[in-house]
């Protein structure tokens, strides 16, 4: 098996509402959203989405999004994987080229973290520096932690950098990569932080 044969990104997620009509916020989320251009399948732990790699994020953030728009505290966690030599060529939308299917609004403010896993590479840290430094070009950069870097902003713009650094780190001829995403949404310990973007 060798790594970066496959194009297909892969997600699996969970949404976690602080809320005792979690079950509604999370069935809605995934009713609302259009999800054509992205293979899914939920069970009772998680979601995991298939596809080309506009269209798997676009329907993430639609649903962190829409699942958010109750104004209810919230987590994310999310894991993104590509090139992986164990992954099959099944259960995905591959070669789709419309458009993303979601409008996305700014959203709320975000507070995530996020670590990037450059694998077959040999420098792989100077990728995880590189797109570090992608975070602070962007503004998203909030702080650097033992086993993760601090992103956040608003939704739009902390997605908008997931997407572009996921896709940055994919080099190479044979370019396996994996990321993780811990999001938090309308919490309370975010002190304002919301209304002074």
């Amino acid at each position: 098996m060798q790594c970066g044969t496959s194009k297909i990104i892969g997600c699996r997620f969970s949404l976690h509402p602080m809320d005792s009509e979690f079950i509604s916020i999370i069935q809605g989320a995934l009713a609302e959203v259009d999800l054509s251009t992205v293979w899914r399948h939920t069970d009772d732990v998680s979601t995991v989405i298939r596809g080309e790699g506009p269209h798997v994020f676009n329907a993430l953030t639609a649903l962190t999004e829409k699942a958010a728009s109750h104004g209810k505290h919230m987590a994310m966690n999310a894991t993104f994987s590509v090139g992986c030599p164990g992954d099959t060529a099944g259960d995905s939308y591959m070669g789709i080229e419309d458009a993303v299917k979601n409008e996305i609004p700014e959203g709320p403010y975000v507070s995530s973290q996020f670590s990037l896993y450059p694998l077959n590479q040999s420098d792989y840290m100077e990728t995880i520096y590189r797109e570090i430094n992608r975070a602070k070009e962007r503004g998203v950069y909030n702080e650097s932690m033992h086993y993760a870097t601090g992103i956040h902003g608003s939704l739009k713009d902390v997605f908008s950098f997931y997407e572009e650094t996921f896709a940055e780190a994919q080099i190479g001829e044979h370019p396996h990569v994996v990321m993780t995403i811990n999001m938090s949404i309308h919490s309370p310990s975010h002190g304002g932080a919301e209304h002074a973007r």
